[in-house]
């Protein structure tokens, strides 16, 4: 399976069990970017602040077995880990959860604007400029909301990285 399949394949056990989790982080850009970035695991957010157990629980049916947080398959290289909610960009909670849909599933995933909000937190906050290029990516790969991103960008108190951001997206 490849990382959407896969992404489908976990989401779609954990519907099952009513246990609510987003793909967030790096994953999103490599799924918004037609993976012109690579990320080696997927981050799906607790969002429903479900039990480790239950998680641990519904992985294991899967095949995958716990190392330290994440959780590994023999299939595949790609690394599963679960952090903890709340699902948020910043100080503020997500607004909008996307589904997508394959062969092995359903899967939920932050919106392209939060996700570019999720890696510009990352730049903003602790100046990690590997976070600015990701953002950048999903921005000139997908639609979104520039306005939003830029009010989200005032109220982390970020305004002036924001500019930054817009400078090297139309540069």
């Amino acid at each position: 399976m490849n990382r959407v399949e896969l992404a489908a394949y976990v989401g779609a056990e954990f519907e099952k069990r009513r246990i609510h989790v987003v793909l967030s982080g790096g994953s999103c850009v490599s799924v918004y970017s037609d993976d012109r970035y690579v990320s080696m695991d997927l981050d799906f957010v607790n969002a429903g602040l479900v039990k480790r157990s239950r998680i641990r629980e519904a992985m294991e049916h899967l095949g995958f077995v716990e190392d330290h947080r994440y959780f590994r398959h023999p299939e595949t290289p790609l690394l599963v880990e679960f952090p903890p909610g709340p699902l948020g960009v910043g100080d503020e909670p997500v607004r909008q959860i996307d589904k997508i849909q394959t062969s092995t599933g359903i899967f939920r995933i932050l919106s392209p604007t939060d996700c570019v909000k999720d890696r510009l937190a990352g730049y903003y906050h602790w100046s990690d400029l590997q976070c600015l290029e990701q953002a950048i990516l999903v921005t000139r790969c997908q639609s979104v909301d520039l306005t939003e991103i830029e009010r989200w960008s005032i109220n982390e108190k970020c305004a002036t990285r924001f500019e930054d951001y817009r400078r090297q997206l139309f540069h």
